[in-house]
């Protein structure tokens, strides 16, 4: 007699981060030292890895729905998760850990921190949700500044979309001259100018506390679609 097939593990709902997330990344900010963090590694495995697994693993279930090309990988390393140690060997400022947790779900062709992707920022300065693409390399570049010249009717709609004019605010470095190649007189000649096409939407500390914060980013995330899809688009990659 064959046994009964087990049900599939079910991911427990994730309830938001704990309110010492915080008390552990402003403390970091205070003693950013490696004596300092070693002593208070397990609150950093507590508070920092392990919540921010799990709202990944949670975001993983329902991105499909979004988009089929977005990856959450719930792992330590090489996955959703940025590391928390900077890179000082060429760095002026020579604190070794960020003060900030770093996510980001990127698209399955493009496994890099500059290809296409969903964001969330958690730091003492500020916390944000993000969408785009942060410093594409020169070619990605070019091709990003010529989907706009070449449909700017596209770019038109991202920009007076309702919700993502309320919602988001293009951020990043600018040149400070046209590009070279680039009308100079065009009409999103601003926007030609971007070193970075990533859609910012700031949020308040607490609502990382909130249980709802899921379904906030994906609400988020939504909005900034319209560009994601633009981007990928001008990458020749499907969204």
């Amino acid at each position: 007699m064959k046994g009964k097939s087990k049900a599939p593990v079910q991911t427990p709902p994730f309830r938001g981060f704990p309110p010492e997330t915080l008390d552990f990344l402003f403390d970091l900010a205070l003693n950013n030292n490696r004596e300092w963090f070693t002593n208070n590694k397990p609150r950093y495995e507590e508070f920092i890895v392990a919540p921010a697994l799990d709202f990944i693993a949670t975001v993983g279930e329902r991105m499909p729905k979004l988009s089929e090309h977005i990856t959450c990988i719930p792992k330590r390393v090489g996955g959703s998760l940025f590391r928390i140690y900077r890179d000082v060997r060429f760095a002026h400022d020579k604190r070794p850990y960020k003060t900030n947790i770093g996510i980001h779900f990127r698209h399955t062709q493009a496994l890099n921190a500059h290809a296409p992707g969903y964001y969330m920022h958690i730091g003492v300065d500020e916390c944000f949700f993000g969408g785009g693409m942060w410093r594409p390399d020169s070619a990605a570049l070019q091709r990003i500044r010529t989907r706009i010249v070449e449909k700017p009717e596209e770019w038109r709609k991202i920009l007076r979309s309702r919700k993502f004019s309320r919602d988001f605010e293009l951020g990043g470095e600018k040149l400070k001259r046209p590009p070279k190649g680039f009308p100079p007189e065009h009409e999103y000649v601003e926007y030609l100018k971007q070193k970075s096409f990533i859609g910012i939407a700031n949020f308040d500390h607490g609502l990382i506390l909130d249980p709802d914060i899921v379904d906030y980013a994906l609400e988020m995330y939504t909005t900034a679609e319209p560009l994601m899809r633009f981007l990928c688009s001008s990458q020749d990659l499907q969204y």
